[in-house]
């Protein structure tokens, strides 16, 4: 936990290839053996901080598409809009400052796997046309979450769920 911290740290300040093993064991106040007992360099720690928080928001969308007649998009959403907060300090560096193009096309294809089939299922639009959905909404959803970050995440997670639900469903979904 403490290797994480400082790595984290230390990335704040620069970029990953600037970073030595050095560095972060110094900050973390551990001997380099004790981190390549875990770590084979910092990209290697990278990718399982990475991996971490992406089988995280997989457990989370896990957890509500398990059961598709009780799903609750809103809900599933402020599940991972509170995971987001709560780990927002990594978040904001991997899906914005610094952020790694491929950690977020991992997110996007996780949420293209999800839900791609119950997209067409329907018959109502077209598996080509479900794709051109899907990256449309995801790299919004990708856009709005970076400015919600950057903003200091001032709207209640509540908010930005439902306020992603209202962009993706747009002016002719909103209409009850």
């Amino acid at each position: 936990m403490v290797l994480k911290e400082s790595f984290i740290k230390l990335l704040k300040e620069k970029d990953i290839s600037k970073i030595t093993i050095k560095e972060i064991c110094d900050d973390a106040d551990i001997n380099r053996a004790t981190f390549y007992a875990h770590y084979s360099d910092q990209y290697d720690l990278m990718r399982k901080i990475e991996n971490e928080l992406f089988d995280n928001i997989d457990e989370s969308l896990s957890g509500y598409m398990s059961d598709h007649t009780d799903f609750n998009l809103i809900e599933a959403l402020i599940q991972i809009f509170d995971y987001i907060k709560e780990n927002a300090e990594l978040c904001k560096l991997l899906l914005c400052e610094r952020g790694d193009i491929n950690f977020q096309k991992r997110v996007m294809t996780l949420v293209y796997d999800r839900y791609i089939n119950d997209l067409t299922k329907s018959g109502d639009i077209t598996k080509e046309d479900a794709e051109y959905f899907h990256a449309y909404t995801v790299t919004g959803c990708i856009g709005v979450i970076q400015k919600w970050l950057n903003d200091d995440m001032k709207k209640s997670t509540k908010y930005m769920a439902e306020l992603v639900v209202k962009l993706a469903l747009g002016p002719s979904g909103n209409k009850k």
